[in-house]
């Protein structure tokens, strides 16, 4: 017998892709910080970290709408209020 894993849902996929997205941004980020690559190989991480960065907002994006929405049919939209995230608020409110 094979026993495969259930397919992902939409939604699992897209918080993977997310990840990993993030993840090889990360990776990215920390290269290009090390200023150890040639110019070339800079321009290469920088695009595919602009790439990445595109995805890493779609992605935002529609968990954002979600939210929304799922809020919508909740009854209760007026009790909360859509405002940007400012890490400087977070980190005094913690």
């Amino acid at each position: 017998m094979n026993s495969k894993p259930p397919p992902a849902s939409p939604e699992q996929t897209a918080a993977s892709d997310f990840e990993r997205s993030l993840a090889e941004l990360e990776t990215i980020v920390e290269k290009l910080e090390q200023g150890d690559l040639s110019l070339d190989e800079s321009l290469r991480h920088f695009e595919r970290g602009v790439q990445l960065t595109r995805v890493c907002q779609s992605a935002l994006k529609q968990a954002e709408q979600k939210v929304e929405i799922l809020l919508r049919k909740s009854g209760a939209p007026e009790q909360f209020e859509a405002a940007p995230f400012d890490a400087e608020d977070n980190e005094r409110d913690s």
